[in-house]
């Protein structure tokens, strides 16, 4: 093998035909023979160039509705031969099986047939058998064979053929076949993700996790630690689809705090009134709803503007001029809204490092979708949290029963306790959290930490007392003991919603009803690591 290796033939087999006329002119204009098949070969005719069939190659006619065409030994051997061994090349003389040099194949549309809601035969039809098998063949003889699968690389190899004059070098060889072997990967992956769910198998044997690089990150959560940002292809409402309007790329902490915010205020839907949620950290330091986005705003900066600072604010609604003039008062590092008043985004414009994002729509807090934690020698899988607690589904387990307004709250405060690292406590009021304690090893200490950064805001607010005061406290999971719930009653909490479930739910009741207090179980906990 040498590095140097010249392109005289090319198959191209492609379903995307977006670049395909460009491709095929700047390697007609090179010299290069093209082969091809079906609507490619068509395409290519159509637009004057020269094309020989696959069949003519073959000399068998495509059939089966396609499915047969390239799996044939006068294929495969063209693209799997090694040209530095004779034995291979007189198997090809005497088999007339001629050199390919180049092989571009993107696949069946298998996955936006699925995105669509194809059925089950459907979805089948278009998973790719020819294209997979030419694809692995070109890359492993990556030492003779340049493989192209996307689009995006068509000015790349044009590129390399220029510095060349019309070959390739092996280094280039060896990244394109990187890149085929993750695309076939990835599409394998697809197929059997999609299969899995079909059959109904919530956790296969054997599971399989793809992505798309959509950008390099500069570093990781740290300097020292390299990153970067994968699509995995579903198109979900959220950071990855997102349109940035204005600011610098977005950092690894930026996307992922982004995500829990978006996830957090998409509970909130749009038709029940506007909903505003600031997070930092992963953690949610305020979250509101209000009579217009502004005042949903100014409610959720209001529960601890020091942790605000620097912080992503999500909302539920369009961001209008008004509630982007109230955030621009501060230092803020990502805006995202499901879309943007053209308006707001040139008030905001003067925040030349403000990022703002539109997703187009709100996420589903409901849609089946799977969490992934990498452990060390493997990852865990679960269904990502789309539980749901409704009114009907409260259990009143104290004397006294909630008032409506303290229900209000507490399935308010429940949604975001949803969202708040554990152990969580969330004290809310009037729609609004009023304190809000995150990843304590001990739930007392949450209950403290957020009663005791409401009083701090009481003062910064010029408060006669603090806004704990009348609240409803949300707990992730149970009281395992009362002090908990007790250091809520101090600090003004009225009523209490938690899952229950603990060996001292007893205890805890007594607590309660000995303090006035009301309280529900929801039977259902949030634990959020």
């Amino acid at each position: 093998m040498t590095d140097l290796q010249p392109i005289r033939r090319a198959l191209i087999s492609v379903s995307d035909k977006d670049g395909l006329i460009d491709l095929g002119q700047a390697l007609a204009a090179r010299g290069v023979e093209l082969l091809s098949t079906g609507g490619t070969a068509k395409a290519l005719r159509d637009a004057g160039l020269t094309v020989l069939d696959v069949s003519e190659v073959t000399e068998f006619p495509e059939m089966m509705d396609g499915r047969v065409k390239t799996l044939h030994p006068r294929i495969h051997g063209g693209l799997l031969a090694l040209r530095d061994k004779d034995d291979h090349v007189s198997a090809m003389v005497e088999h007339g099986i001629p050199e390919i040099d180049l092989l571009v194949v993107n696949l069946y549309p298998f996955e936006e047939t699925v995105a669509k809601g194809g059925d089950y035969e459907t979805c089948v039809e278009n998973i790719d058998i020819g294209g997979p098998a030419m694809i692995r063949a070109a890359a492993k003889n990556h030492g003779f064979v340049s493989v192209v699968v996307d689009a995006e690389d068509y000015a790349a190899l044009l590129t390399e053929m220029e510095a060349h004059d019309g070959a390739t070098s092996y280094a280039f060889r060896q990244r394109l076949a990187q890149t085929a072997y993750a695309r076939t990967a990835a599409y394998d992956a697809a197929v059997s993700g999609w299969m899995a769910a079909a059959l109904g198998q919530a956790m296969p044997r054997r599971r399989v996790f793809a992505g798309h690089l959509a950008a390099k990150m500069r570093y990781g959560e740290n300097p020292h630690q390299d990153a970067a940002f994968y699509l995995d292809g579903t198109g979900r409402p959220g950071v990855a689809t997102a349109q940035q309007h204005q600011g610098k790329e977005l950092s690894y902490n930026n996307i992922n705090d982004t995500d829990a915010a978006f996830a957090l205020v998409s509970e909130f839907r749009p038709e029940d009134g506007p909903a505003c949620a600031i997070i930092k950290h992963a953690n949610p330091c305020g979250v509101a709803r209000g009579a217009t986005l502004e005042e949903a705003y100014r409610r959720a900066f209001d529960c601890d503007r020091t942790s605000a600072f620097g912080g992503i604010i999500a909302l539920n609604q369009p961001l209008d001029v008004a509630t982007a003039a109230a955030i621009s008062e501060i230092f803020t590092e990502v805006v995202i809204a499901p879309d943007a008043e053209t308006a707001a985004i040139e008030r905001l414009s003067k925040k030349a490092n403000m990022r703002i994002l539109t997703t187009g729509g709100l996420g589903d807090p409901l849609a089946p979708v799977l969490a992934v934690k990498q452990v060390s020698g493997g990852f865990l899988v679960q269904d990502a949290d789309a539980g749901h607690i409704g009114r009907e589904h409260l259990s009143v387990v104290t004397k006294r029963a909630p008032s409506e307004e303290e229900i209000a709250d507490m399935l308010f405060a429940w949604t975001v306790a949803k969202h708040v690292k554990s152990n969580a406590i969330v004290y809310a009021k009037g729609g609004a959290t009023v304190g809000i304690g995150a990843g304590q090893m001990s739930r007392v200490d949450s209950t403290r930490i957020a009663a005791r950064k409401a009083l701090d805001m009481a003062e910064v607010l010029g408060l006669s007392q603090s806004p704990t005061v009348g609240s409803v406290v949300a707990s992730d999971a149970f009281f395992p003991f009362a002090d908990g719930l007790i250091t809520a009653a101090e600090a003004g909490a009225t009523a209490l919603i938690q899952p229950g479930g603990s060996v001292r739910d007893e205890e805890v009741i007594a607590a309660a009803d000995e303090l006035g207090l009301a309280m529900v179980f929801t039977g259902m906990r949030h634990f959020r690591h």
